[in-house]
């Protein structure tokens, strides 16, 4: 952990920097580092990984407050690994523990929760990178997921075939102790987990080969999943019960699924609508002409009107990105950019000076109009 950047450094950005512009940090250096963009180039696709790495952190907020609070120790799967991973630098701790022990300092009731109750399975998560199509219409992907399963071999248990658990001796299935203590203030009484079960209540006396007595173990796996239509750069979803199997019969954790989304070389996405320029000839503006436009259900025509200026702008309705979780397309607008032919020969300057000449101010509205609006500067 020690050799990792600091994630805001990573990314460009102040500690201070709002989610719309991580957001946006995040999208300029994934184009900028994009391993399409920089086939071969292990530099890139390093510096990818990192930027990856250090949104993935920063747009989450239990992981950003985990990260601002602990460093690189706060959101590494690996800290704390004997806990079961990280939890905000307390691993598996009961706060009801508190409750215990202050109940016992001061007379208090409160209750420890059951070690042996069913308990969620902790949420798990994967990146995925699809291209500009598949996120505006949906796909179907397979990923590699690492999770918590329950040991096949045991069905969970953590004992041997042919044994079972037994209540433990010691705390008698409370999975605590409690403990006298002498005091200024008298004898007081303090609970803690009790060292014979470990807190579980439970005693394997023949624990499994496969899991060591755990009942659960980490394996890894190809899992196919829907990407939603419409999804963009950046979001993520979640696949119900894919995460981490659940402690005592509860239910399994989610998997959260994070996109990435590769830049297109053709279309940019504003919402749900999409943009592309469109460059067209000088002759093609001046007289009209039919044109063919790429979309993402592939081209069409399109009849460009005579006179056609630089940045005008075209609609075409339904042609743009779907709508997550709704049904209907945004538009795409294309942005008309009129080329000027360069390395003209002499004929053909010649040709161009002629038509220039024979054009009249009414030809150039713009111009003159510009040019009356300073007709005192211009004045002989």
């Amino acid at each position: 952990m020690a050799d990792k950047r600091d994630y805001y450094e990573v990314l460009g950005v102040d500690r201070s920097a709002s989610d719309d512009e991580i957001k946006k940090a995040y999208r300029q250096c994934a184009k900028k580092y994009h391993p399409d963009l920089h086939p071969g180039d292990k530099t890139a696709e390093e510096n990818f990984k990192e930027v990856n790495e250090a949104y993935e952190v920063l747009s989450d907020a239990q992981k950003k407050a985990r990260y601002d609070q602990f460093g690189h120790a706060g959101v590494d799967p690996n800290y704390n690994a004997g806990q079961g991973g990280f939890s905000g630098g307390f691993g598996d701790f009961d706060f009801g523990d508190l409750g215990d022990i202050f109940g016992s300092f001061f007379g208090g009731g409160a209750r420890r929760a059951n070690p042996n109750a069913p308990r969620k399975g902790r949420d798990t998560s994967a990146r995925i990178t699809i291209s500009f199509e598949e996120a505006a219409f949906g796909c179907k992907k397979t990923v590699s997921t690492t999770k918590i399963d329950a040991c096949k071999e045991c069905g969970g248990s953590g004992a041997e075939k042919g044994h079972s658990p037994t209540v433990c001796p010691v705390c008698h299935g409370s999975g605590q102790v409690t403990a006298a203590q002498r005091t200024p203030f008298g004898i007081m009484q303090t609970q803690h987990a009790c060292d014979k079960c470990g807190g579980t209540g439970k005693v394997i006396d023949h624990p499994c080969k496969n899991c060591s007595g755990k009942g659960r173990i980490r394996k890894t796996s190809q899992l196919e999943i829907n990407i939603p239509a419409g999804i963009d750069d950046g979001q993520a979803f979640r696949v119900r019960g894919a995460g981490d199997a659940g402690i005592n019969g509860g239910p399994a954790g989610d998997l959260i699924i994070n996109v990435n989304v590769r830049p297109h070389p053709v279309f940019e996405r504003d919402g749900y609508d999409v943009w592309c320029e469109m460059p067209i000839t000088y002759a093609q503006a001046a007289l009209g002409a039919e044109i063919i436009v790429p979309t993402l259900d592939g081209k069409v025509k399109y009849t460009v009107h005579e006179g056609t200026q630089p940045g005008d702008v075209f609609k075409l309705s339904g042609k743009g990105i779907t709508r997550l979780g709704q049904s209907g397309r945004g538009n795409q607008y294309v942005k008309m950019t009129i080329e000027i032919p360069k390395s003209l020969s002499s004929d053909q300057k010649k040709l161009i000076k002629e038509l220039d000449e024979s054009m009249a101010d009414a030809n150039y509205k713009k111009r003159k109009s510009f040019f009356e609006k300073f007709k005192d500067i211009f004045k002989d």
